[in-house]
């Protein structure tokens, strides 16, 4: 799958602060599916992004988590999250899925 922007690590490329708002989504032991789009730019917080998560465009992000916890830095607002478990259910239909966290000026 092509990228439209580079992955990043948490520091804009131009050397100023990350990206002021955050999601966090926490695995619960179950392989799972993640989609998040934000309105503005979003890039993973992580020492292996690549291996960790997909970064599909500047705006949207998608990946697989099982168990711990994967971390995205975006700014404007929050567009969307979709969530399955392994067996394609969605939230909040199974109980299996990540939950999310999402703070904003962090």
């Amino acid at each position: 799958m092509a990228r439209d922007n580079p992955v990043r690590t948490g520091v804009q490329s131009n050397g100023e602060e990350p990206l002021p708002n955050l999601v966090t989504i926490v695995g619960r032991g179950v392989p799972s599916a993640f989609e998040v789009t934000v309105d503005g730019e979003i890039e993973a917080v992580s020492d292996d992004p690549v291996a960790d998560t997909t970064i599909v465009s500047g705006s949207a992000v998608e990946g697989s988590i099982e168990v711990g916890v994967t971390r995205l830095r975006f700014s404007g607002e929050l567009a969307n999250v979709h969530l399955v478990d392994w067996s394609g259910t969605p939230a909040p239909e199974s109980a299996s899925t990540p939950s999310v966290h999402v703070e904003y000026n962090v």
